[in-house]
């Protein structure tokens, strides 16, 4: 699982990128296995202007799927890192299971075709005995 991170509008510090990656690795280890590559785009909307004005924006690429993309901006830098990582895991969390319950589901509707009335009357009889 690759992690680029960048800082639009003001220099990222070690701190604050340690900070990131072990905030991602908490909350996204688990599916690593199915994560090519997260990146971070941080940045100061507003500039020096202040206000509700710091976003973090994420894109988790999944291969075989669509890329997981979370933006949240708050007047806390921390925050929005913070809320985007969670909703990042908490989405990649349910892409996943769909992903799995549609695999899962054809492989049913194929079962259930198997074993229904037409597919025994095609099919040989067998003797018991």
């Amino acid at each position: 699982m690759q992690i680029v991170i960048q800082a639009r509008g003001f220099d990222l510090t070690a701190g604050l990128r340690e900070r990131i990656e072990r905030r991602l690795c908490f909350s996204l280890d688990w599916a690593h296995d199915h994560v090519s590559r997260i990146s971070v785009v941080l940045s100061d909307v507003n500039g020096p202007r202040g206000g509700e004005d710091k976003r973090c924006h994420i894109q988790v690429a999944v291969p075989g799927t669509a890329d997981v993309l979370v933006d949240d901006t708050q007047a806390d830098l921390y925050m929005a890192i913070d809320r985007s990582i969670d909703r990042a895991g908490r989405t990649l969390a349910r892409r996943l299971a769909r992903q799995r319950q549609h695999r899962h589901g054809s492989r049913r509707d194929m079962l259930s075709a198997a074993n229904s009335p037409a597919a025994d009357d095609a099919a040989p009889a067998v003797a018991q005995g």
